[in-house]
């Protein structure tokens, strides 16, 4: 906003763009407080809706096949993954209201505008795996209703639809989930009904129930990874949240869409195996239901599939521009520029999906375990930093001005992401099978032990560094200098 008695620049008349378009005119800039809109109980249903999809199946189907677990302790355990996980992811979603801004150009503040980048990075990483998992998904799910859609082609149709939804923006995304979630539940409801019921016929409750530890532990780290990979997202949908919006029901609307909408489905794949036998599809699990509930259950699958896969074009459309404004700092992107990014995402994630689709569940499982490696050290320190040194006390405006406000690295944050990534090395299970893992059986640890170590790391360096002021980041300008944050300033 500019000072008074001067007219508004060109730059600051474009962070305040307001606009009656339907489709969502900001992109990385704070919202104006005059643009805040919503419920802060809309968290809820976008959070129960993007966990109804075939994914989040097959991640309990690994429950009974790859960890070797019986249905009680498979179900214990994917309980025990959610919730932990979605402590972290829901700790994110409430900076988005207070912040204004999506969730990944926060790591300005905490890594510098520079040092951001490597964690930026690795982000875009974890999108596109997810967004070319989900399309395969959701082809094949759509191929159950008209086999005619199969193959390139309908994986293209997948990922038009899906870009069609992220043009129009952060609006429809809401909106869409809130006409959706009753029709979720109902579809997780007919599934659960009949696989109890037909679980209680093939005597499903006579199945020896034994404790496979490494198994157990296993089912564990990938429920908590599932749920902590969102915490990449979650702003995006909270930042148009007026700021005055309490942090208590940002974070619980949060934790339980997200967790009442993981847990049932992950349990439904746990029981498919079981239950079904086979390969714990999403044909399988349809079969048991009659012509009419089963076309109901596919389509809330695909449409889940969907939704899925917009918040992971949406994502990435935003942190590519977050990367292209560091070297661009006088560049306010548009809502032009975020299509023109999810356009070509899209097409990229589409290729790579149909690489993929050939061995999907091997890929998959060793994608879901490299993303705590990724993903855990960037969080934590994040949550440190917003939470305990800093109090949430941020500058929203210096978060997209490359030239001020938080420098170019902040050396902790930098340094206490690197050396966690290599301390997990050992405890890696998927690409490189580090030998502390492979002396657990491939149990992955890799996201408790992050936790540890970059908390202990981070706060450690801040210490050792002299520390970081409550009111500016400290973080490191090219000359070595320090470079304090406008908060506070005039």
């Amino acid at each position: 906003m500019a000072p008074a008695g001067r007219e508004p620049t060109d730059k600051e008349c474009r962070l305040t763009t307001t606009s009656s378009s339907l489709v969502e005119e900001l992109t990385i800039q704070p919202v104006p407080e005059a643009q805040r809109r919503g419920k802060v109980r809309d968290l809820f249903p976008i959070w129960f809706g993007v966990n109804v999809m075939p994914l989040t199946l097959v991640t309990g189907v690994l429950g009974t096949t790859v960890y070797g677990l019986s249905i009680a302790w498979c179900v214990l355990a994917i309980l025990i993954g959610n919730l932990l996980g979605a402590v972290l992811m829901a700790l994110h979603s409430v900076q988005g209201s207070k912040l204004g801004v999506p969730q990944m150009i926060q790591a300005r503040a905490q890594f510098g505008m520079y040092g951001a980048l490597l964690v930026l990075g690795a982000v875009i990483f974890v999108y596109f795996g997810f967004l070319a998992s989900i399309l395969i998904l959701a082809r094949d799910t759509l191929a159950l209703l008209f086999p005619f859609i199969d193959g390139v082609g309908g994986l293209i149709l997948c990922a038009a639809i899906t870009l069609v939804i992220v043009i129009v923006g952060h609006d429809l995304i809401h909106r869409a989930n809130k006409v959706l979630l009753v029709l979720f539940g109902a579809a997780v409801v007919i599934l659960a009904i009949s696989l109890i019921a037909n679980g209680s016929d093939l005597g499903i409750a006579q199945t020896e129930v034994g404790f496979n530890g490494i198994g157990f532990m296993g089912m564990i780290s990938t429920a908590a990874i599932w749920q902590i990979a969102y915490a990449p997202y979650v702003s995006d949908y909270s930042r148009y949240l007026p700021s005055s919006t309490p942090s208590r029901p940002a974070f619980w609307y949060t934790y339980l869409g997200t967790v009442l909408g993981a847990v049932p489905v992950m349990i439904l794949g746990a029981l498919l195996i079981t239950v079904v036998g086979g390969d714990g599809t999403v044909e399988d699990l349809v079969s048991l239901l009659p012509g009419p509930f089963k076309v109901f259950v596919l389509i809330m699958l695909f449409l889940g599939a969907i939704d899925a896969a917009v918040i992971n074009l949406y994502g990435p459309s935003l942190t590519v521009l977050t990367i292209f404004q560091t070297f661009k700092p006088n560049w306010i992107p548009q809502a032009r520029d975020r299509n023109a990014v999810a356009v070509v995402v899209a097409i990229l994630a589409t290729v790579v999906a149909g690489y993929a689709a050939s061995n999907f569940l091997d890929s998959y499982y060793g994608f879901i375990h490299f993303l705590s490696m990724l993903l855990i050290p960037w969080s934590i320190i994040n949550l440190v930093d917003y939470y305990v040194i800093k109090k949430g006390e941020y500058d929203p405006e210096a978060f997209i001005d490359s030239t001020s406000g938080y420098g170019r690295f902040n050396v902790p944050a930098v340094v206490a992401y690197v050396v966690t990534f290599i301390v997990e090395l050992p405890f890696s299970v998927t690409f490189y099978v580090g030998p502390i893992a492979e002396a657990l059986d491939g149990v992955d640890l890799t996201w408790a032990v992050g936790s540890v170590v970059s908390l202990v790391l981070y706060l450690g360096v801040i210490r050792l560094m002299g520390g970081r002021s409550s009111s500016g980041p400290n973080a490191v300008n090219t000359s070595g200098s320090s470079q304090p944050s406008a908060v506070g300033k005039a």
